[in-house]
C-alpha cells in the first residue's frame, strides 16, 4: 500500500477571521480558514486549499494587483509571501507587532501595513533572488489610537489611513513639495473606513456608528471642487492654499453599528456590514440606497467587493458564514457555513464521492469530496450528532444523535423519512447499518443497550442487552453475518442479530474499548482501548492474533495549562476512532492529539505519523512552552489584551488616562488540537479526519511519482512508442506499464484503434489488470473519449471476470473509482440531456424525415442535412421566444 498521503483540502470550514479578497479577474475568492488559505472558484464551483500554513491564525490577507503575489499574515505579524501561481512560500518576514490592515497599491510597486498607530511603506518584492525581499520604503506616524483601515488612491501616490481615535489621514508614497499628511476629523465615533472617489475630487469616510461623510477637496473661499493631487499654483507661483470641505454627512442605520464596510471606486458602491446581520448597498456620492438585507443572525465581520463591482462577498466569524451575493439579480452565488461547533463524526460515501459530517451542533452536512462545498444541511437534530453512515446505494445517510433519535434522510429528494426511536428517552452514541440496508442498529450511552430497527417499516425489531457500560462503538460485518459492540466495560461482543440463539461472542480487555473496526474481507477485528494500544482479533476463532502499543506514537503536544512536559504526558492519550484501509493492510487512528497514525498490520509497524494542524492558536501544538508568557494574571496567551479578537472591544476598561492593555479579567477561548474521527475512502485514493481545523483531506501524490514494474533495459518511451507505431498495441501497452510513466502509458492507451479494443482485452495479462483499471479510472473524469474508455471496461470485465470476482477484495478500492467516474459522467450527461430534451427531439425528428424522404434512394442519412435543416427552421423562428438553444455538449451526447 502506499503511504505518501498529502494534504489536500480543507472542506469543514469555509471562514474563521480576517478578510476576504477577490481574485484580480474576480472570479475567485481568497478566504482565510485558521493558518490556512481556501480558494473558492465561484465560476468552476470548486474550493482549493493552498498547500501552506501561517503559524498562527491568519489576520490579514493582500493579493497583488496582477495576481502573482500574496500576504498572509498572522496575529503576532510574522508574515508569509506566496508566490499565488505557484502556489510556494517565497519568504518569511516578521513585523513585530499586529498588523491590523495591508493594502498593495494599485500599481503594484508598494504595499503599507498598519502597525498599532503607526504607518509603514514597503517596496513590494519581486520574483528575482533577493537577500531581502522586503524592503521598507517611509515610516509614518500622527494617529493617536490603532488604526482600522488603509486604502490607496487610484493614481499609487497617496493613501488614506482610518484608526479609532475618529480621525483619516492623507498620506503622500514620496515626499511632495508643498504637501503635508492631512487629518480629516469630524466623527464621533472610531472611523471604519475612508476612500478615494475614481477621479478623486471626493473622499468617503465611514465611522462605526453609521455616520457617512462626502469630503470635498477645494481652494480656500472658492467652492470650486479640485482634483486632489493637483496643486494649484498662482501666476507668481506660490501654491493656492486648499481645503478639505465635508459636504453632506449622511446616516446609514441609527440603530445598528457599522462592523465592515468596502467602496468600489469603478462603480461608486459603498456596502456597509452591521452588526446586527444586515447589510446595505448606496451609490455615492448622493447616497442613493439600493437595497439592504439580512443575511446572518450575527455580525457581518468583513465586506469584499469584486473588481466588476457585480459579487459581494461577507463573512460571519461567528457563525463561520461566507456569503457571495449578486445584487443586480439579488442571488446568492455562494453560500457555505461550517459547524458552528466541533465536528464530531464522518462517513464515506459507498463510491467515495460524498463526504457526510456530524457535529456538536446539531447538524449533519454532506460535502462533495471533488470540489469541497456542502451541498446539503439537515438541521432536524435537536441534539449533537455523534455518528453518521451511509447506506450500500449512497441515496439514504443515517445519523444518531444525543436527543434520543435515528433519523433516515433521502439524498435524492432532500428530506428527512424516516425517524427512529426507543420507547423509553435514551442518548445515542453509536450507529451501524447493515450491508442490504434493511436493519438499523443504534447503541446508547445511559442505558447501555443496543436498539435494532427495520429500515422499511421503522419497527423496533429488537433490543439487544448485556453490556454493563455506554456502548462506544457499533459495526456490521462486511457479509452482513454479524454485529460487533465495544464498550466502556471493557469487552467487545459479537452478536449474531439473525440467530439470537447462539452465544454471543465477549472479547475481553483490559481496559476501556473506545473504538473497533472490521477489516475489508470480515475475517479480522480491531478494538482501541483506553491505554493506548490497539488490539487485533481473528473473527472466527475469536482469539487475539496481535497487538500495537501505540500511546507513545499519538502522545504529543504540551497543552498550555499542562504541569507537565508532552515528553512526560503520554497518560490518557488513547485512539478514539480507528479505521482500515480499503485493501485491509493498513489501520488508521486518531485521538485526542495532534497525530494521526498508520500502521501497518502485518509487521505493526507505524508507517507514517500525520499532524494535522501546526497552527499555534490552537493549544497541544507546541511541544515546548515559553515561560515568558506566563503573567501574573496567568498564560499570555489567554489574556484578550487590545480586545481585537473578541465580543469585548466596545468594553474594555480606559478610564484612567494611559491605559493601553484593557481589563486582564477578559479570557480568549483557546481551542484544543484533536481529531475525533477518521474514515477511509472506499478507493483507498485518500482519508478524511474531523479535527479541531475542520475537516481535513489528505490524499495520494502522483504527481512526481516514479515507480517502474519489472523494468529492464529494452524499456524506454522510445521503443514504446515505436511498438505502438509499428501496432503492435498490446506489447507497447505492456511495457508502457512496466516503465509506469503517466504520459506514456496515456499516450499508447489513446493510440488503440477502438475496434482493436475487444481484442486487445481477451489478450491483456492478468499480472497488468490491476494497474489497467485504476488508470482509466484516473483519467475517465478528465477525458472526453466516453465511448472508448466504456469499451475498455467492458471489455476487461467480460473478459477477466474471473479472476475479478477472485480477487474482489484486492480490487474493491480501483472498482469503487471506476463506479465513481462512470456515475458522475452518467449525472453530468443525464443534466445536459434533459436541459436539451425538446432540442434532442427535434433532431430526432429531423433526422426521420430525411431519412423516410430518402430510403428509397439511399439508405444512408445524411447528417449535414439534418442540421442544416435544423439551422433553417432556427433562421425561420429567430424572432420568437420559443426558439430553441443546441450546446455543444449536446451534439457531443
Amino acid at each position: 500500500m502506499k503511504t505518501d498521503f498529502k494534504f489536500s483540502n480543507l472542506c469543514g470550514t469555509v471562514y474563521r477571521k480576517g478578510n476576504l479578497v477577490f481574485t484580480p479577474d474576480g472570479n475567485s475568492i481568497l478566504s482565510p480558514v485558521g493558518n490556512r488559505v481556501t480558494l473558492f472558484d465561484l465560476v468552476n464551483n470548486k474550493t482549493e486549499t493552498l498547500p501552506f500554513e501561517n503559524k498562527r491564525d491568519i489576520r490579514r490577507l493582500a493579493l497583488s494587483p496582477n495576481g502573482n503575489l500574496l500576504l498572509s499574515v498572522d496575529e503576532l505579524g510574522q508574515t508569509q509571501l506566496v508566490n499565488f501561481r505557484k502556489r510556494t512560500v517565497l519568504h518569511y518576514f516578521n513585523f513585530k507587532d499586529k498588523v491590523r490592515d495591508i493594502q498593495f497599491s494599485p500599481d503594484g510597486k508598494y504595499f503599507v501595513v498598519g502597525l498599532g498607530r503607526n504607518v509603514e511603506v514597503w517596496r513590494s518584492p519581486g520574483f528575482t533572488r533577493e537577500f531581502a525581499p522586503f524592503e521598507l520604503h517611509r515610516r509614518l506616524a500622527g494617529h493617536h489610537d490603532d488604526i482600522t483601515h488603509i486604502s490607496w488612491s487610484p493614481d499609487s501616490r497617496f493613501f488614506l489611513t482610518s484608526a479609532k481615535d475618529m480621525t483619516t489621514k492623507i498620506f503622500s508614497v514620496d515626499p511632495i513639495e508643498d504637501f503635508v499628511p492631512t487629518t480629516l476629523s469630524g466623527h464621533r465615533s472610531s472611523v471604519v473606513g475612508a476612500w478615494f472617489a475614481k477621479d478623486m475630487r471626493a473622499i468617503y469616510t465611514v465611522s462605526d456608528d453609521g455616520a457617512v461623510c462626502v469630503r470635498r477637496f477645494r481652494p480656500r473661499g472658492i467652492e470650486e471642487n479640485l482634483v486632489f493631487g493637483e496643486f494649484p499654483r498662482e501666476e507668481s507661483g506660490k501654491r493656492v492654499a486648499t481645503i478639505w470641505f465635508t459636504e453632506h454627512r449622511y446616516y446609514a442605520m441609527l440603530s445598528a453599528r457599522v462592523q465592515s464596510a468596502s467602496f468600489n471606486a469603478a462603480t461608486s458602491l459603498l456596502v456597509l456590514g452591521f452588526a446586527s446581520g444586515v447589510f446595505g448597498i448606496w451609490e455615492m456620492p448622493e447616497f442613493n440606497k439600493i437595497h439592504s438585507l439580512s443575511i446572518s443572525r450575527k455580525k457581518i465581520n468583513t465586506v469584499a467587493i469584486n473588481p466588476s463591482g457585480e459579487w459581494l462577498a461577507f463573512g460571519s466569524a461567528k457563525l463561520g458564514q461566507l456569503l457571495v451575493w449578486e445584487w443586480k439579480s439579488e442571488t446568492y452565488v455562494l453560500k457555505q457555513q461550517g459547524h458552528f461547533y466541533d465536528m464530531a463524526c464522518i462517513a464515506y460515501s459507498g463510491d467515495g464521492q460524498y463526504v457526510a459530517t456530524g457535529g456538536d451542533d446539531a447538524k449533519l452536512k454532506v460535502w462533495n469530496a471533488l470540489t469541497g462545498y456542502c451541498f446539503i444541511t439537515f438541521s432536524e437534530h435537536t441534539s449533537a450528532v455523534t455518528a453518521v453512515h451511509f447506506t450500500k446505494g449512497s441515496q439514504v445517510v443515517l445519523s444518531a444523535s444525543l436527543d434520543g433519535t435515528v433519523r433516515a434522510y433521502d439524498l435524492v429528494r432532500y428530506r428527512n423519512f424516516r425517524i427512529f426511536t426507543s420507547p423509553t428517552p435514551v442518548q445515542f452514541n453509536s450507529l451501524a447499518v447493515d450491508p442490504s440496508g434493511e436493519i438499523v442498529c443504534a447503541g446508547c450511552q445511559d442505558t447501555f443497550e443496543i436498539y435494532m430497527w427495520s429500515m422499511q417499516t421503522g419497527k423496533l425489531l429488537d433490543v439487544l442487552s448485556g453490556h454493563v457500560g455506554p456502548i462506544s462503538g457499533l459495526v456490521f460485518r462486511p457479509d452482513g453475518l454479524s454485529l460487533a459492540s465495544s464498550s466502556w466495560d471493557k469487552t467487545v461482543r459479537v452478536w449474531d442479530v439473525f440467530d439470537r440463539s447462539k452465544i454471543v461472542e465477549r472479547l475481553e480487555h483490559n481496559n476501556e474499548v473506545l473504538a473497533l473496526a472490521y477489516r475489508p474481507d470480515g475475517k479480522e477485528l480491531c478494538a482501541s482501548t483506553l491505554d493506548g494500544q490497539i488490539h487485533f482479533w481473528d473473527v472466527l476463532k475469536a482469539a487475539p492474533t496481535g497487538c500495537i502499543e501505540g500511546r507513545r506514537d499519538i502522545a504529543g503536544g504540551r497543552k498550555i495549562q499542562d504541569k507537565r512536559t508532552a515528553a512526560n504526558n503520554s497518560s490518557g492519550k488513547s485512539f478514539n476512532s480507528l479505521c482500515y484501509s480499503a485493501d485491509g493492510t493498513a489501520v488508521l487512528g486518531g485521538g485526542n492529539s495532534k497525530y494521526v497514525c498508520l500502521y501497518d498490520r502485518r509487521s505493526g509497524i507505524l508507517l507514517r505519523k500525520f499532524q494535522v494542524s501546526k497552527n499555534q492558536s490552537l493549544d497541544g501544538v507546541q511541544e515546548k512552552l515559553n515561560s515568558k508568557f506566563m503573567t501574573e494574571a496567568g498564560p499570555a496567551d489567554l489574556i484578550d489584551s487590545d480586545g481585537i479578537d473578541s465580543d469585548s472591544e466596545k468594553h474594555v476598561d480606559r478610564s484612567l488616562p494611559g491605559v493601553r492593555s484593557g481589563d486582564k479579567s477578559n479570557r480568549l477561548l483557546k481551542p484544543e488540537v484533536r481529531t475525533r474521527a477518521v474514515r477511509f475512502s472506499p478507493t483507498g485514493r485518500q482519508w478524511a479526519a474531523a479535527s479541531t481545523e475542520g475537516l481535513l483531506i489528505y490524499s495520494l501524490d502522483d504527481t512526481l511519482l516514479f515507480d517502474p514494474y519489472e523494468l529492464d533495459e529494452d524499456v524506454t518511451p522510445d521503443t514504446i512508442r515505436n511498438l505502438s507505431r509499428k501496432g503492435d498495441h498490446l506489447r507497447a501497452l505492456v511495457n508502457a506499464f512496466r516503465l509506469n510513466e503517466k504520459y506514456v502509458i496515456r499516450e499508447v492507451y489513446e493510440a488503440v484503434p477502438p475496434l482493436d479494443v475487444v481484442l486487445l482485452t481477451k489478450d491483456f495479462p492478468e499480472a497488468y489488470l490491476e494497474r489497467l483499471l485504476k488508470f482509466i479510472g484516473g483519467i475517465m473524469e478528465s477525458s472526453q473519449l466516453l465511448e472508448y474508455h466504456l469499451r475498455w471496461v467492458s471489455g476487461l470485465l467480460s473478459n477477466h471476470g474471473t479472476f475479478v470476482k477472485t480477487r474482489s477484495v484486492a480490487l474493491q478500492p480501483v472498482l469503487r473509482t471506476l463506479q465513481r467516474g462512470i456515475l458522475r459522467l452518467h449525472q453530468d450527461i443525464g443534466s445536459v440531456c434533459d436541459k436539451n430534451y425538446y432540442s434532442l427531439n427535434y433532431l430526432l425528428v429531423q433526422g426521420k424525415r430525411i431519412s423516410e424522404a430518402e430510403t428509397e434512394e439511399s439508405g444512408d442519412v445524411n447528417m449535414h442535412d439534418v442540421f442544416s435543416s435544423f439551422n433553417d427552421d432556427v433562421d425561420v423562428e429567430e424572432g420568437s421566444d420559443d426558439g430553441m438553444d443546441v450546446d455543444d455538449s449536446t451534439v457531443a451526447a
